[in-house]
């Protein structure tokens, strides 16, 4: 999927396969953002570790930085409102990195999409 601007790219992560847990799993998906010539992976949520949703497992900090660090944007795709009603942590992680411009959470495709056509500073990825 890409927004309406053809110069972003998304990978989209498939829902199905082992959960995303570690910097090595971060890794992986970097690289093939790379290949892919991606500047945004767009994540399901089915695909996390449980754990990243555990703010004091640091996973979700873990993985989050590292796409930062890559300069790499990262959407969390999918339903989370139980999780967030649960977690006064994770609601204001949440809060705070939709505020951002590189890693959000958004319920869908159609936000993700709608998300991007907002975001006039996404480009080509710079590794």
């Amino acid at each position: 999927m890409r927004s309406d601007d053809p110069e972003i790219r998304v990978l989209h992560v498939s829902p199905s396969g082992p959960p995303i847990t570690t910097s090595d799993d971060t890794s992986d998906l970097i690289g093939s953002a790379w290949a892919e010539q991606a500047s945004v992976v767009a994540i399901p949520v089915a695909r996390l570790d449980p754990e990243f949703f555990d703010l004091s497992s640091r996973v979700a900090g873990e993985i989050t930085q590292k796409f930062v660090n890559y300069r790499l944007n990262l959407a969390i795709v999918g339903d989370i409102r139980d999780r967030v009603e649960a977690s006064d942590a994770l609601r204001d992680f949440v809060w705070e990195s939709n505020r951002g411009t590189q890693v959000w959470f958004v319920p869908d495709d159609a936000a993700l999409r709608e998300r991007l056509n907002r975001v006039p500073s996404i480009g080509r990825p710079t590794g």
